[in-house]
């Protein structure tokens, strides 16, 4: 795999991955799916979701007959990690004809291929499958190389790409792809049988091969060709004219971000109701994001049609200087950057509506990528997968538009080009395939006592409703584990386990700046972390009551402060749950410390509900009680102390428990997790201040 360019180094030429050996007993779609994932495997010769590869071949089709197909990427999946399912085959016989059509408009092009489909449970087949029916070789590619864009993305492009390739590589002047540019392509081969490739300006590669290790091969070659072209046209022009800021060191980076992640997440949830950041630090990302031309060329906009869905046409570049300025002065351009620009983006999108595209509301217009000198990029999504897809996708245009504008310019697609594109419906239709967004699809949640009981069910059940869970516990080893589960259960970076003791101002500061720094702020916070103990008030010792109180009390505080800290400057509300007990309204024996803190717990709740109600921040308690299954409370001395108060044996505790409920029945962590998620989810958003009991029935704790 070849290595990621930054600015100042040019592009670096692709290796060659094919293994004959591996390779050796693959035919027809095995060995398509081989080549489209050794394609997908470098990201500097095909992006996340894009390109698409064919191959053509016999089969026999369900009434004995055998047919011409062709084999050919499904829409939206993507090369480096397709398997044969992810492909649609079509009646090569059914495509061909429509060379001789003058047109065909793109519903008319999706209609036909559709009926062309060899089963009726296939993917859609891609966007250019015309293409691959109308290049007559075997197996074909089309890729979106670094090299390849950035050649055909400067003035001098045509002329570079004559010297580099003469008659081997014909050039096609862009269009949108579809019905048209596959008939066009068509032609041009007709007109120069000696072409090898067909080069798409500001778009990418065609080429071909009579198998798939020929393809191959062709692909790499004119890569590496165009790469080699890059570097000599380019010599000692790369790096946007060098650094015009001075890197910032790593500490005080994440403490600048630490303080301003927030601002900027607060302005893009002004007309979104969740959103993720992610941090590039990456050398390559601080380097472009710092240098001397890069606020003006990269507002030329996106190096390829493919990057428009999730980059938009072009980033914000904050005007922010790392030496004479500092938070305040970051934190107010990043506001005023997402305002800006979400100004400009209503505008692109109300003067190119034209009525193809009228029929899809505006997308959210706040930038998808934002330039920091001397910090990097910080890049946005739904979830975490989606910012880091924008994250990979703009490493691309990094190199894109260093290599161009050392060739003499970078030109992008025009900006009706660019709208064209960005609210095709073709595209669109990639988007629609996607899972609806969940209830909490974008939130940001800490939940502290996270590794078990209330707060691991708490974080299980958040997380399947979309939301990025902090599980935070001082059984570091058993939060990584629910934090694991959660990641396997809904994606990569979508929990993380922090190991915290709610008990250090500390720990809890740190607790909550890993937060910010993974994933851009906070939205709701579940303070879950508890213990208890059990003596009369005689035997309570001193060190009892304190630990009581530091845990039940200070830790409930501590992290509620630190909270309500980025959710002020957010600015978007939020959520705050305390996880309290039947003990904090009802009095006991020999629960002193244990009560009296979760009363304190309670009224801290209702007090933070008065301070958060003008900012939008809810502040709820729900009170539990006799929780024992999965709780790491009831397998410590507090069982056996409250078998012994109630003068039953351990065993017969549960049974105890659910006898003096009014409904009769024993009260599990999941059922607690559902009305904390009701506070923490849109049905509450007029609720705070509220006391919830999940404890089967108590009547004596019935709030009055």
């Amino acid at each position: 795999m070849s290595k990621v360019a930054g600015p100042g180094t040019g592009i670096a030429p692709p290796a060659n991955l094919w293994d004959a050996a591996a390779a050796r007993e693959l035919r027809d779609l095995d060995a398509l799916v081989y080549r489209s994932n050794l394609l997908g495997a470098d990201r500097s010769v095909a992006n996340q979701g894009g390109g698409n590869t064919s191959a053509k071949g016999l089969v026999v089709d369900h009434t004995g007959r055998q047919q011409r197909v062709l084999w050919v990427k499904g829409s939206g999946t993507d090369l480096a990690t397709i398997t044969p399912a992810g492909f649609a085959a079509l009646r090569l016989d059914e495509l061909e004809p429509l060379r001789s059509r003058e047109a065909m408009d793109d519903a008319s092009m999706v209609d036909y291929l559709r009926r062309c489909a060899l089963a009726p449970d296939q993917p859609r087949p891609s966007i250019e499958t015309l293409l691959h029916a109308f290049v007559g070789a075997a197996h074909v590619d089309h890729t979106h190389p670094d090299a390849v864009i950035a050649l055909t993305s400067t003035p001098s492009g045509r002329a570079l790409a004559d010297e580099a390739f003469g008659k081997e590589a014909v050039w096609l002047d862009y269009q949108r792809p579809g019905f048209d540019m596959s008939r066009r392509i068509a032609t041009l081969l007709d007109e120069h049988p000696t072409a090898r490739a067909v080069l798409l300006e500001r778009h990418g590669l065609v080429t071909w091969g009579s198998t798939a290790e020929e393809a191959y091969a062709s692909t790499i070659e004119f890569v590496t060709r165009a790469a080699e072209a890059v570097d000599t046209a380019g010599a000692g022009r790369f790096g946007l004219g060098g650094r015009a800021s001075p890197e910032l060191g790593e500490r005080e980076c994440l403490a600048l971000l630490a303080q301003t992640l927030p601002e900027l997440r607060g302005s893009l949830l002004a007309d979104v109701d969740g959103v993720i950041l992610e941090i590039d630090r990456s050398p390559a990302a601080v380097a472009f994001a710092s240098s001397a031309r890069a606020a003006e060329v990269s507002q030329v906009g996106a190096p390829c049609p493919d990057h428009l869905i999730n980059t938009k046409h072009k980033p914000l570049a904050v005007a922010f200087d790392p030496v004479t300025e500092g938070a305040g002065e970051l934190g107010a351009a990043l506001r005023r950057g997402v305002e800006e620009y979400g100004a400009w983006y209503r505008d692109y999108y109300a003067r190119n509506l034209d009525d193809e595209t009228r029929q899809f509301p505006i997308d959210p217009a706040g930038p998808r990528v934002t330039l920091i000198p001397g910090v990097g990029i910080v890049t946005s999504g739904l979830d975490a997968g989606k910012a880091r897809t924008t994250r990979d996708l703009y490493h691309r245009a990094i190199v894109v538009e260093d290599a161009a504008d050392a060739l003499g310019g970078f030109r992008s697609l025009s900006e009706q080009e660019a709208f064209a594109i960005e609210y095709w419906p073709l595209e669109r239709y990639k988007l629609a395939q996607a899972p609806p967004p969940r209830q909490l699809s974008g939130r940001i949640a800490v939940v502290t006592g996270g590794a078990s009981g209330i707060g691991r069910a708490t974080a299980r059940l958040l997380g399947s409703r979309g939301a990025h869970v902090v599980v935070a516990d001082l059984n570091g080893d058993g939060a990584g584990e629910v934090a694991e589960e959660l990641v396997a259960a809904n994606g990569a970076r979508r929990a993380i386990a922090v190991e915290a003791d709610v008990t250090s101002e500390d720990a809890v500061q740190e607790m909550i700046r890993r937060t910010v720094l993974e994933y851009g702020g906070v939205d709701v916070l579940v303070a879950s972390a508890g213990l208890a103990t059990s003596a009369s008030i005689t035997e309570t010792t001193l060190d009892d009551w304190e630990l009581s109180y530091a845990v039940l009390a200070r830790g409930y505080f501590l992290a509620a402060r630190e909270t309500f800290r980025v959710l002020v400057a957010q600015g978007r509300g939020g959520s705050i749950v305390f996880v309290g007990s039947k003990n904090a309204l009802v009095a006991g024996s020999n629960a002193a410390a244990y009560s009296s803190a979760k009363a304190a717990a309670l009224h801290l709740g209702r007090c933070l509900a008065e301070e958060g109600g003008p900012h939008g921040i809810r502040v709820n308690t729900v009170n539990p009680d006799a929780v024992i299954q999965g709780s790491s409370i009831w397998s410590s001395d507090w069982k056996a102390e409250r078998a012994s108060t109630y003068g039953v044996s351990e065993d017969e505790l549960q049974t105890y428990y659910k006898g003096r409920t009014k409904l009769g029945v024993a009260v599990l962590p999941e059922d607690v997790a559902e009305a904390i998620a009701f506070f923490v989810g849109p049905r509450s958003n007029k609720s705070t201040g509220n006391v919830v009991n999940v404890d089967g029935g108590v009547t004596a704790a019935y709030p009055r």
